[in-house]
Formats: C-alpha cells, sequence, structure tokens
C-alpha cells in the first residue's frame, strides 16, 4: 500500500510540472535554512531510501502533512518524493549520474523543501555517488602507425586515448600492452585530467625482418573489479623519412563567441617539415576527434584553417580541445593541440516559472500573497544576472525570499468597486549586453464582498394621484442600486412602519418587492385624506445585508365628484316659498338677494359661477356671476307685475363641470311698512289684520325660538364631523400661507337675515379657490307690524 501511495505521488508530480508551492497565511514570514548533505550511489531504484526528513528537520512526523511539505528539485524532473506518513525522503526515479553530471565531480543535486504556516524554506543537496558502471571505449578500435626503420630506441608514439564516462577511482587508470620485445605504453595526463597512452620504442625495427607489428592495447579503469576496453594497434615499418613534421606551437589556444556564424574561421594552424620534395608536403586533418567536434570544426587539410560549421552553445559546452595531425608525404605525422574557449553572448532571455498562483482575491483582505515564482537565466556573468518588477501604479508589491524566489503580494486592501481586475505584468530583464527582458501577465479578479448599502436616486419621492382611482393602480416607481455585483447587488423594497401609528398604511399602498412599483390598495378620497407620507426601505441580499430608505410623498388630486350645494336660499320643505321683498321704488343695481353655494371639491373644481336660466320677467333682474348677487336690471315700474319666480343656475368649472339649480320667489310691495296683501274695505277687515297681525308676530316668535336651538344644534354637528375628519385624514388648513377671513353678507335691500361665514384659501389650490364652511352667526329679521310672514319664510335662514 505504501509503494501504491509512493507512486501516485509521483504520477501526481509528473502530471504537474510547476508545482504549487505555497501560499503564505496573512501575517506569515519565509523562513530560509541551509540543511545539510545527503548522498546516495546512482542506479538504485525509484523508491529507494535517502534519508528521514522529519528526524533532520526536528519536526514530528504528521506535521509534516499538516503543513503540506513539498519536494522541489531544479529543473522539469522531480527525482525524489516525500512520504508525509514517515517522513522518509525516497527516490522518484532511477538515477544516474553520467547523465546529470557528466564528467563533474562531485555531482550534486539541489533540492528544496518547503513548509506551510508558518512557510519555512529548507535547502538541500544530494551528491550522486559514481559506481563503476561503464568501461573504457576507445574512439577507434583499430589504430595504425607508420614508424621509420631507424627510429632510435625510447621514441614516443601518441595513440588514441580511450573514454570512461566514470569518474573518481571508476575512471580510467592505465593503459597496457601485450608484452613484446619492441614497444610498452605508457600513461600520461593532460591538463584536463584525460590520460592518454604513448607507445614507447624498446628497440630498433628493421623492416627487412619485420615490416609490419600488431599490438593489442587495453586500457583499465579504476574499479573494483575494473573494467577493461582495447583497440588493435598496427604497425607499419618505413623507410627513412626522417624529419616528422613539427607544429610552430605546440598548443594554440584561442576564444570565439558562441554567436559565431557558420564558416567563422576559427585558428589556423601550421606545421612544417624538413625534408624536401614529397616529404616535406603537410597536409592537415582532425586527429582522433569525437563526434561533437566533428560535427562542429572542420580543417583545411592544405592551409590547416578551423572553421565553424555548426552554431555554438555556451551553455551546452563552453571549451573545446581539438587534437590536429599533420602528416607529410613520406607519412611522418606530429601532433598538435588547439584548445578553443565559448565566450558567452547574452542569447538567452530570463525565464520565470510560477509556482503557485491566487487568482481572486477578497476585497477589503489585508496583504494576500498573490504568486510565487521562480526566474532564472541560462547566461553566465553579468548576462546571467536579473531584475525582477511590476508596474508602480499597481497596489502590489514583489519581495525577493530567497535566491531566485520572488512572492507577489497586495500592498493594501483592495476594493472591487474602485476596480474589479487587475492584469500584473512581471517583467524580468537581465544585465548583459543588449538587455533581454521576459514579460509574464498575471490576471487578478477582485471578488465583491457585501460593503455597499443600496442607494435609492432620489431622497425623497412626490408622486400625483386622482381620488376615485381604481384598486391596484400604479402610483410611480422607487429605485435603488447597489455598487456591490452578484447577490450583494439585488435589490428588494418594502414599506417601513409610518412615522404616524394611526396611519392605516397597508390599507392604502403597497410595493413590488423586486421593482419598487408602488400601488394603491384602494379608492382614495381627496376629501378625506388630500396627502400621506411613506417610507421605503431597500436592502440587498448580501450575507450581512445593508439597507437604506427613502421618503415618498403621495398626493391625492382632486376630482370634480361633488356638485355644488345651495345655501341660500334654503330647499322648501313643504311650506310655502319664502319671498324676497322688493320695494317699487328700488332703483337699477338694487340688491335684492344673494344665492350662497358651496362646492366639497378643490381648486377649480370648486370654483362657482352663476346665471340666470328663467325669469318670470325676463330683463328685470340679473345675476352675477362670480358672486351670486341677484339686483335689479332697471329701475321698477307700477306697471311690473307684482310676484316674480326667479331659477337661478349654479355650476362648478370642473371637468365636466357640475351644477345646481335653486328658484327664488320675489315680490314688490310699495313699502316695507304696508303689507305686500291687498287691503280689505271696511272697518270689520281692519280688525281681521290686526288680529292677524297678533298671530303672526306670536308664530314668529316661537319659530325663531326652534330655528336658533335648531342653528346650535347644527353648527355643533358639523364642528365633531370636521374635527372628526381632520383627525382621521390627517389634513389641515396650512398655518401662514392664507389668512382667514370672514366674508359678511348683511341684510341689504330685502333679504330677511343677517348671516357670516367663515372663508379660507385651501392649502393645495394654487389658483386661490375660496371654500365655504359653516355660518358663524344667524339674525333673525322680525317682520314689522302688519306684514304676513309664513313660518316657511321665518326658517330659511338655516344653511348647510
Amino acid at each position: 500500500m505504501e509503494e501504491s501511495a509512493m507512486k501516485a505521488g509521483g504520477e501526481r508530480f509528473l502530471r504537474q510540472r510547476q508545482v504549487l508551492l505555497l501560499f503564505v497565511l496573512l501575517g506569515g514570514a519565509l523562513t530560509v535554512c541551509e540543511c545539510g548533505r545527503y548522498s546516495v550511489a546512482e542506479e538504485k531504484e525509484r523508491g529507494f531510501f535517502i534519508a528521514n526528513l522529519a528526524k533532520d528537520l526536528g519536526l514530528r512526523v504528521g506535521e509534516l502533512a499538516a503543513r503540506r511539505a513539498q519536494v522541489v528539485s531544479k529543473g522539469s524532473k522531480q527525482h525524489f518524493q516525500l512520504n508525509h506518513q514517515t517522513g522518509d525522503l525516497l527516490l522518484n526515479e532511477k538515477l544516474d549520474r553520467e547523465e546529470l553530471c557528466g564528467l563533474t565531480e562531485p555531482c550534486l543535486l539541489d533540492f528544496q523543501v518547503l513548509l506551510q504556516n508558518p512557510l519555512q524554506l529548507f535547502t538541500n543537496e544530494l551528491q550522486v555517488i559514481d559506481v563503476n558502471d561503464h568501461s573504457p571505449i576507445f574512439l577507434e578500435n583499430e589504430m595504425q602507425l607508420k614508424i621509420l626503420e631507424n627510429t632510435p630506441p625510447g621514441t614516443r608514439f601518441l595513440l588514441g586515448n580511450a573514454e570512461d564516462l566514470d569518474v573518481g577511482k571508476n575512471s580510467l587508470r592505465n593503459y597496457t600492452v601485450i608484452p613484446n620485445p619492441y614497444f610498452h605504453v605508457s600513461t600520461s595526463s593532460r591538463r584536463d585530467g584525460r590520460k592518454y597512452p604513448e607507445l614507447v620504442l624498446d628497440k630498433g625495427l628493421d623492416r627487412e625482418t619485420q615490416a609490419e607489428l600488431h599490438l593489442t592495447l587495453t586500457a583499465l579503469d579504476g574499479g573494483s573489479p575494473p573494467r577493461s576496453g582495447s583497440a588493435q594497434i598496427h604497425v607499419l615499418v618505413l623507410d627513412i623519412n626522417d624529419n616528422a613534421p613539427e607544429f610552430t606551437q605546440s598548443l594554440y589556444e584561442t576564444q570565439v563567441l558562441e554567436n559565431s556564424p557558420v564558416g567563422f574561421p576559427v585558428v589556423r594552424v601550421s606545421a612544417r617539415d624538413a625534408d624536401s620534395g614529397n616529404f616535406a608536403t603537410v597536409s592537415y586533418n582532425l586527429f582522433q576527434a569525437s563526434d561533437e567536434i566533428k560535427q562542429t570544426f572542420s580543417i583545411n587539410n592544405v592551409t590547416g584553417e578551423i572553421q565553424l560549421i555548426k552554431k555554438l552553445d555556451f551553455e551546452k559546452i563552453n571549451s573545446y580541445h581539438v587534437d590536429i595531425e599533420a602528416t607529410d608525404g613520406g607519412g611522418l605525422s606530429g601532433k598538435g593541440t588547439v584548445i578553443i574557449e565559448v565566450m558567452d553572448v547574452n542569447d538567452n532571455a530570463p525565464e520565470l516559472t510560477l509556482s503557485s498562483l491566487t487568482s481572486s482575491i477578497l476585497e477589503n483582505a489585508p496583504e494576500t500573497v498573490v504568486s510565487i515564482f521562480r526566474i532564472r537565466d541560462r547566461d553566465s556573468g553579468d548576462n546571467g544576472k536579473m531584475i525582477c518588477s511590476i508596474p508602480d501604479n499597481l497596489p502590489f508589491i514583489l519581495k525577493p525570499t530567497f535566491k531566485n524566489f520572488y512572492t507577489l503580494l497586495t500592498e493594501r486592501p483592495l476594493d472591487r468597486e474602485e476596480r474589479a481586475e487587475y492584469n500584473i505584468t512581471i517583467t524580468v530583464t537581465d544585465l548583459g549586453t543588449p538587455r533581454l527582458k521576459t514579460e509574464h501577465t498575471i490576471r487578478v479578479l477582485v471578488s465583491d464582498v457585501n460593503d455597499n448599502a443600496p442607494t435609492f436616486t432620489q431622497t425623497s419621492y412626490t408622486l400625483f394621484v386622482r381620488e376615485n382611482n381604481s384598486p391596484g393602480l400604479h402610483l410611480g416607481t422607487v429605485s435603488a442600486t447597489d455598487r456591490d455585483a452578484g447577490t450583494n447587488a439585488q435589490v428588494t423594497y418594502s414599506l417601513l412602519p409610518p412615522r404616524d401609528p394611526h396611519l392605516p398604511l397597508a390599507s392604502l399602498v403597497a410595493i413590488h418587492a423586486d421593482r419598487g412599483h408602488l400601488f394603491a390598495q384602494r379608492a382614495l378620497d381627496f376629501e378625506a385624506l388630500r396627502a400621506f407620507e411613506v417610507r421605503v426601505g431597500a436592502a440587498d441580499a448580501g450575507s450581512q445585508a445593508l439597507s437604506s430608505e427613502a421618503l415618498v410623498r403621495v398626493e391625492v388630486l382632486d376630482d370634480n365628484d361633488h356638485a355644488p350645494l345651495v345655501l341660500y336660499p334654503p330647499p322648501p320643505n313643504g311650506s310655502a316659498p319664502c319671498p324676497e321683498l322688493v320695494p317699487r321704488a328700488a332703483e337699477a343695481g338694487y340688491l335684492v338677494s344673494k344665492v350662497v353655494a358651496v362646492d366639497g371639491d378643490a381648486g377649480q373644481n370648486a370654483w362657482l359661477s352663476y346665471q340666470l336660466l328663467k325669469a318670470t320677467e325676463p330683463g328685470l333682474f340679473r345675476v352675477w356671476t362670480h358672486n351670486g348677487e341677484v339686483r335689479t336690471a332697471r329701475p321698477l315700474s307700477e306697471r311690473d307685475a307684482a310676484q316674480h319666480r326667479l331659477l337661478v343656475l349654479v355650476q362648478d368649472n370642473g371637468e365636466p363641470a357640475l351644477s345646481a339649480s335653486v328658484t327664488l320667489h320675489v315680490l314688490l310691495v310699495d313699502g316695507f311698512s304696508q303689507p305686500y296683501l291687498a287691503r280689505p274695505e271696511g272697518a270689520h277687515d281692519q280688525a281681521q289684520a290686526d288680529g292677524l297681525t297678533v298671530y303672526l308676530v306670536i308664530a314668529l316668535a316661537s319659530v325663531s325660538s326652534l330655528f336658533l336651538c335648531s342653528v346650535l344644534l347644527f353648527v355643533a354637528v358639523r364642528l365633531c364631523r370636521r374635527r372628526r375628519a381632520a383627525w382621521e385624514g390627517g389634513c389641515s388648513v396650512p398655518e401662514g400661507r392664507f389668512p382667514s377671513h370672514l366674508v359678511d353678507v348683511s341684510s341689504t335691500g330685502t333679504l330677511s337675515q343677517s348671516y357670516q361665514y367663515e372663508v379660507y384659501m385651501t392649502g393645495d389650490s394654487r389658483t386661490g379657490e375660496f371654500k365655504f364652511l359653516k355660518p358663524i352667526t344667524s339674525n333673525l329679521l322680525v317682520p314689522e307690524p302688519g306684514r304676513e310672514v309664513t313660518e316657511n319664510c321665518r326658517n330659511s335662514s338655516v344653511f348647510s
């Protein structure tokens, strides 16, 4: 089970080439420690135990898993795996020292152990120990030497060397040759530490005795047991050509830029031969060159010029050791060496590798880690030095943590309403010439927090509705917006409790919770309720809901739903109508009577006009349009009839107009001291008239008493109703806008009594409407003795 878990962990590391390093918690700090070095022999199988990291780091076993410990290797391969349950560090794959380090010794692999909460970084090294798993191999299995027969003993001949990929004691140690009487092998070392063989002549050769020799050269390494490789040496004994070519320099050293083009002349070598003729003709060749050298350089056989045939790469190979052979026409050769140093140029841009990334950050959050990344440059020197930066106008900061690791953090809490998205460009620039840079853009979204309350488009609204509206009528709309996003910006509307606890708000208005539409719950009556105020609340749908409120004033507009009401003359109550007495001596313009009417509406709906519809004698009387006064149109004469009947129309100014009519009875008399009825002749008639006058006075006194009581009762009832209506509707006359006035209508002419009405301007009328409220006083007129007045006439002073 443990093996399968380690296998699954290894596959997970291979799938994720960029390992998530760490989220730094708020207020966290990064601690960097350099621990120790571990070692392991190469070729160990996957899962091989290296060390117990929990013990070495001084941590409890369970703490590795709790702190999400991770092992990060340099490069794309993950060489290690960490068992969080045991704390063991294991191999994730078989290691090949030669593939990892080549000839470099010691072979060290750097890796880091990262722990979270608090953030700690431990750097470690693993030394891969070489094992003797490679045998020496000659570049050429067969070598041919041409040796003059007069070559003196002790002469050395350079042979092709063998290569061993192992290092240290397992590397190539010496060369041997099968014992023979002519040669032995001497092992020498070059400046780079590689060993090469030289064949030493022990005694003189005789071509006539033996023209060819076949030797076996063996290379041995220092391993236990040792490994070996062999090559065949074919020696040809030549006739005398006693001068071999000699190079003008034993060692050539040159430098070439890595960006040099193909065909670039690297260096020219030169060799001379003291012989003459064909034995002095020299040709040049690469001697025992490796495949890499053959693919990179070529040499002109005649001129000895070495040229590039492939692009150089300092980051792969920074120097070449090239052996040159100069051969004359007689077959003798000389050896020269060329060391080519590759000079680095700034041809590698910096690289940036993300280890962790947070793509979404809550607004108002304190310092938060956005990303952890690592940078590197494959160049060397100043070409490999780097500067990392981000734009200055962003609320983020860049902190170096360890070596080439950087952490990108927020500098201050972010505000989504100010900016909801950031594109952060990380720029890595090296210090080479010319400078190269790499840019990587990180997109960061700011998540919303419910930190903004809904805001109404207006702090107060005024809505208008005509009275007698239909229930459910749309009165208007309130609107609020929220700067947040998502559910935090979803606004819900509601009616708040009214300030006036007696206001039946639930029966007056309702609101749509989502759209803010206000609807009337029932029909409104302007005369009962002219205006009311509603507090509307708007709340968002955040986890901690925020709200605001606005004041809505609903004003009821008057509709012409009341016809004029005639107060004077009063309507007949079954008795004979009371006539208006006009003396025949009255001049034109004499005030006969005044029609008094009121209208329950307001504004222009309560503006009243009067007109004479019908008269017994047209042209004798006229009615003033605006005040309802009935006056004589011309002087009266004896020829005019004694009794007249006038029909007066009272009409308001509404749409459509409503009206009422009243009939006036006018009696023309010679004077108020005379009765208006014809006198009978004789004393008997005079006695009856005197008795009738007495009865009339008694009846008038009784009716007047009854009328006074009725007026007092009527005034009390009207006052109670007005007070109750004002209490229920909340409507009152605005103080100070229009002062109250008393309109006095005195008994001018033949009006039967004096009366006063209290008149005021309605508060919501801009056109100055008048309203009659109630009679203030009522004075009875006592007819002169001898005048007959009916009971109906006495009751005509009651107004409503």
